[in-house]
C-alpha cells in the first residue's frame, strides 16, 4: 500500500505595500482624530433607522434624482469616472514644493538645451572640416 504525496498548498506570499498605500495610512494616522463625534441628523442614518415620517423626503428625492443618475451614467464614460477618482487620491505637493520641482525643471531643460547645443556645433564643425573639405 502505497501511499500518495500530499497535494502542496501554494505558498502565498506578502506583497510590499505600494508607495500610495503607506502614504494613505500615514495621512490616516495623522488625522486620526482624538475623539470621534457622533452624527446625530436623519440624513446620515441608515433609511432603515429613520423614522417613517422622515423616510418620505428622502425615497421622494430618490425617485426624482434616479433617472438623472441612471443617464449620468450612461454618458459619461467609465474612463472619466475612474480618472476622477483617481485625482482624488492624488496627495497634491504644497505650493513651495510646486515652485521648487518647477524651477528644478526649467534649470534642467536650459542645461540639457545648451549641451545639445553646443554638441551640434561641435559635430557641425567635424562635418565642415572632414566631409565638406
Amino acid at each position: 500500500m502505497a501511499r500518495e504525496p500530499k497535494a502542496r498548498r501554494p505558498r502565498v506570499r506578502k506583497t510590499a505595500p505600494t508607495v500610495r498605500e503607506r502614504q494613505i495610512a500615514a495621512a490616516q494616522e495623522q488625522s486620526a482624530p482624538a475623539k470621534t463625534r457622533r452624527i446625530s441628523s436623519a440624513a446620515a442614518r441608515p433609511l432603515r433607522a429613520m423614522k417613517l415620517s422622515e423616510r418620505r423626503p428622502v425615497k421622494a428625492a430618490g425617485r426624482v434624482l434616479s433617472p438623472l443618475r441612471w443617464l449620468g451614467s450612461k454618458i459619461v464614460p467609465k474612463y472619466l469616472v475612474n480618472s476622477w477618482r483617481e485625482v482624488r487620491l492624488v496627495i497634491w505637493p504644497a505650493r513651495r514644493e510646486t515652485w521648487r520641482l518647477t524651477l528644478a525643471v526649467f534649470i534642467f531643460a536650459i542645461v540639457f538645451g545648451a549641451l545639445v547645443a553646443g554638441v551640434d556645433k561641435g559635430l557641425d564643425e567635424v562635418f565642415k572640416k572632414v566631409v565638406l573639405k
